[in-house]
């Protein structure tokens, strides 16, 4: 059946796999972000220089332009809930067969398999999926815009509103909004992030939150682990799923909420679901 290639993309990068029938992985590669919904162009490019380094790794450098267009390619991928880019991005792809859904689908069968559960991915963005009896709900997922509560993205604009909203003189300012203020240039030079920035952009202030003994860290986090826990009290069943907590934010919230629900670890990656997907569209 040749080779499978999954693709696991986000907001902040995309990771691909190779492998054989076997389920053997024979080579990976990395690149950019791949949210086809922000930049769809960009994501394109990603996803082939992901998928070209991973096949390099599995086949050599000399077989890839004949190996690459007769992969079944399994693709789990930020923004592909965004009306015409899924269709939109097939098209622009040269593999032979493709299974697109979103990062949330891929995350789920990796983490979960074939067993019942809850999976809350958080990182750049947020999304959440039940799974019960083989059949997924997914919840959230819509983008910074719109969404992403609880996720990095979320945190670094939140840090950032509430830093404009101090320097206005609308709320008291505390050390971390100060230090906000001045690593941008002020308020002018918040603004003139704000035009250009993507949701990669805002999640890099997250670390600097989550670590601030601060007031208004308090406050932000309080209110995206709400967020958080009402996502997956939406998701759960009678009996309780498990839940699983993934991407680089996931531990993070896995300690403020392992006192409601039982948490399991994930079985797998958002790459192996990716790879589930590739089987699934040969």
């Amino acid at each position: 059946m040749g080779f499978f290639l999954g693709i696991d993309g986000g907001g902040t990068g995309c990771r691909a796999a190779v492998a054989d029938a076997s389920g053997r992985v024979l080579g990976e590669g990395a690149a950019g972000p791949a949210n086809i919904a922000s930049d769809l162009a960009g994501a394109r490019d990603n996803i082939l220089a992901a998928a070209t380094q991973a096949l390099t790794r599995a086949v050599g450098a000399g077989a890839v332009a004949a190996e690459l267009p007769a992969l079944s390619a399994g693709l789990g991928l930020a923004g592909a809930n965004a009306a015409g880019k899924a269709s939109a991005l097939r098209r622009a792809l040269p593999f032979a067969r493709i299974k697109l859904e979103t990062d949330a689908i891929a995350a789920v069968k990796g983490a979960l398999g074939d067993r019942d559960g809850i999976v809350a991915a958080l990182g750049t963005g947020s999304v959440f999926a039940a799974q019960v009896g083989g059949r997924i709900r997914q919840v959230g997922g819509w983008g910074l815009v719109l969404g992403d509560e609880g996720s990095g993205a979320w945190l670094g604009r939140e840090v950032l509103r509430q830093a404009l909203l101090a320097a206005d003189g609308f709320r008291a300012g505390t050390p971390l909004l100060h230090a906000v203020l001045q690593s941008h240039g002020g308020a002018e030079g918040v603004i003139a992030f704000s035009l250009a920035a993507r949701p990669a952009d805002f999640a890099r202030l997250a670390p600097e939150v989550l670590a601030a003994d601060d007031p208004i860290a308090h406050e932000l986090i309080a209110i995206a682990t709400a967020d958080v826990a009402r996502a997956i009290h939406l998701l759960q069943h009678d009996p309780p799923l498990p839940v699983t907590f993934i991407g680089g934010l996931g531990p993070s919230y896995a300690v403020r909420l392992g006192s409601r629900w039982e948490i399991r670890p994930a079985q797998g990656s958002a790459l192996d679901g990716a790879l589930i997907l590739a089987r699934e569209a040969a």
